[in-house]
């Protein structure tokens, strides 16, 4: 009964892409015009929008990387999903409701508000595509191992196959479906897996009498090398001074990243007033908080059921805790079912991605760069989104080839980091501060942008460890894994120095036009409900 049947898997997972292709052929005949296809036409509710958020939200990183995290490291696993988690109040505090207000279709709109339009569009563009790039990897990663697991596939050009096919049908949900149909795809993913993550939950629980204290002390006993240390704090991060410092690290990357999430911010966009944008998020949190406690008794019981070494020796490696966990409790057919919600998982939230960057190339750098807001008529700028959601496919495809074994938890929290540094100084400083302007929108995005790149590709993430992406190099001259705690404050900092030492003025106008939009949605798109 414990074993993995590769036909049911495929069985279980093609019903699944079938249906979710109907429902995106469908949603695509509404889709008729640019609000259509870049922002849904602005047509769901808050409680369909917060659904679909959490779906964008809880990545593979959240179900395979966090679970396996959990399995392997303890209370230092959970630290993601605490950070996840707490990064909401900040989206939701700071961000959500003024973007929704002030913007139209994307990030760069919001940037560019009151700032020299090219320039602070190319820039929102370029951090829009290096975040979803990232993000990306860590996907596609989590793909190949899950399939590797699912299939027997132990080969990377079996690997690599997987991942090019996954790529491919984001590519077609994309193309079909734009908005509308990533929506309805990341609603009904959501939904499969916090139901499938509850019911493994429940059974979990059920085999250790509803006691949690017993399922954490049978985790225990089946770690005989970390032993006690998989209840406190500590057994990943605490070894070293440097350890520590990681940590702290990776905590602002996690709490501050959410809020400069650009396939997160588009969301906002989806729903028609600034009451369900606040509606959505609070039906966000609700859901990914359950689902984040789910994570906490799926990983220590990976860790009690299936245990560290079996984790460690499969193709997935941490990754694969929570799969193996499902073939533990139900044998093949509950890990082909929870595969598969994984699967869509990766699948779905892919494909707002690409919405994401297909859209800000279109919008931004195409319509209001290239064009001068002076496009030849509307269905120019869906076509061009289409055109790049494709060549966005084909670089994340060769990415996640690279990048595949990777614990997934740990690349998302990359592209966390270049979101924090890139995105959220500019939005902060374009919302709360007056005197800020274009030169000093254009240090914060380029200069943390940089700064966080070149960290990421000096740091042991990359080279110089036995579990870095390229294991034979060595150039690792920063120590820490993840750039945040540097990078971050940088961001700020360089934000600030550009628009003291800028000549700009910025517009009092204009920004009091902002102010007075972002806080009462007052000439927003559709912002007044009628």
């Amino acid at each position: 009964m414990n074993e993995s049947s590769p036909i049911l898997n495929i069985s279980i997972f093609g019903v699944f892409v079938i249906a979710t292709l109907i429902v995106v052929i469908r949603a695509s005949r509404n889709t008729k015009t640019a609000a259509d296809y870049l922002a849904a036409g602005r047509a769901f509710t808050g409680p369909q929008n917060g659904i679909a958020i959490a779906g964008d939200y809880l990545s593979a990183a959240s179900f395979l990387g966090i679970a396996g995290a959990i399995a392997l490291n303890g209370y230092d696993g959970f630290l993601y999903s605490i950070g996840f988690l707490v990064a909401w109040l900040i989206a939701l505090l700071l961000v959500a409701e003024l973007l929704r207000n002030t913007g139209k279709y994307t990030m760069g709109d919001v940037l560019s508000f009151r700032m020299r339009q090219r320039p602070v569009r190319a820039a929102a563009a370029t951090s829009t595509m290096a975040v979803s790039f990232f993000y990306l990897l860590a996907q596609m990663a989590g793909a190949g191992g899950l399939v590797a697991l699912l299939l027997g596939i132990t080969g990377t050009g079996g690997q690599a196959l997987v991942i090019a096919v996954v790529g491919a049908l984001m590519i077609a949900y994309v193309l079909i479906g734009g908005m509308k149909g990533t929506t309805w795809v990341q609603i009904i993913k959501a939904v499969l897996l916090i139901a499938g993550a509850g019911v493994m939950t429940v059974w979990v629980l059920g085999k250790y009498g509803f006691n949690l204290s017993s399922l954490l002390g049978a985790a225990v006993d089946a770690a005989p090398k970390a032993g006690e240390k998989l209840l406190g704090p500590g057994l990943q991060y605490g070894k070293t001074g440097t350890s520590k410092l990681d940590f702290l690290s990776l905590a602002l990357a996690l709490v501050l990243g959410t809020a400069g999430l650009p396939h997160i911010l588009m969301r906002f966009y989806t729903v028609p007033t600034a009451k369900e944008a606040r509606r959505s998020v609070v039906w966000a949190i609700w859901l990914i908080g359950i689902f984040y406690l789910f994570t906490l008794v799926l990983g220590y019981g990976a860790g009690a059921l299936v245990g560290p070494d079996k984790i460690n020796a499969a193709p997935g490696k941490a990754n694969s805790a929570a799969p193996l966990l499902a073939l533990e409790l139900g044998g093949p057919i509950l890990l082909g079912l929870i595969a598969a919600v994984a699967f869509a998982t990766i699948l779905a939230v892919v494909a707002g991605l690409t919405i994401t960057a297909s859209a800000s190339f279109a919008h931004d750098i195409y319509a209001n760069i290239i064009k001068k807001g002076q496009a030849e008529d509307k269905d120019s700028e869906v076509k061009v989104a289409r055109i790049t959601a494709i060549v966005i496919g084909l670089v994340s495809i060769g990415g996640g080839i690279i990048a595949n074994g990777q614990n997934i938890a740990f690349l998302v929290a990359l592209a966390f980091a270049v979101a924090a540094s890139a995105n959220l100084p500019t939005i902060l400083y374009s919302l709360f501060w007056k005197r800020f302007n274009t030169s000093g929108a254009l240090w914060s995005i380029y200069g943390g942008l940089f700064v966080t790149i070149t960290l990421i590709i000096l740091s042991p993430a990359v080279s110089g460890t036995p579990t870095s992406m390229f294991k034979n190099a060595d150039f690792d001259l920063f120590p820490l894994s993840n750039p945040g705690i540097v990078s971050i404050p940088v961001a700020f900092l360089l934000g600030y120095i550009g628009t003291i030492l800028s000549k700009d003025k910025a517009d009092p106008a204009k920004q009091a036009e902002m102010e007075v939009r972002s806080l009462t949605g007052a000439g927003a798109e559709k912002a007044i409900a009628h």
